[in-house]
């Protein structure tokens, strides 16, 4: 009887355990502040995923690369075009930006299952979250996106 509540505990124990380390994050956070500074300092590169509506209307990141996640010809050419910003090095260091950290912290754990190492997320996004007040309430660089 004894080693059978021991083998349940351990079982109980064991599963505890692994449950806690599987509901981690997918990845490493950044604090928007941290994000700007690792970007300018060249140590990732920023990646707005969010749409070219939403880019005309908020701005976008001086030290942001656009890259729509909903890109109209699907998630191939969402794909081809986030490589050619990481040189098509997908060890290559990004972080990764949407409205509220949503989507990103969706795409990193996409991303990070088709063999992307080094992906980042800002869960506080641009407008701000749970997470923290965002690029634009923290009065971080923007620049008008013209050309979106």
């Amino acid at each position: 009887m004894l080693y059978k509540r021991l083998r349940w505990l351990t079982l109980l124990l064991v599963a505890l355990l692994l449950t806690v380390g599987c509901s981690e994050a997918a990845g490493p956070n950044l604090s928007a502040e941290d994000a700007l500074a690792k970007a300018q300092a060249g140590e990732i590169t920023l990646i707005d995923i969010r749409t070219p509506g939403e880019w005309r209307q908020t701005g976008i990141a001086t030290v942001a690369k656009r890259v729509d996640m909903a890109d109209p010809k699907g998630p191939s050419a969402f794909l081809s075009k986030l490589l050619k910003e990481m040189g098509g090095d997908k060890s290559a260091p990004i972080a990764l930006i949407c409205r509220t950290g949503n989507r990103s912290t969706y795409l990193q754990e996409q991303l990070q299952s088709i063999g992307f190492t080094n992906v980042y997320n800002v869960p506080e996004g641009m407008a701000g979250s749970k997470a923290g007040p965002g690029w634009i309430r923290s009065g971080l660089p923007m620049k008008p996106c013209s050309d979106c």
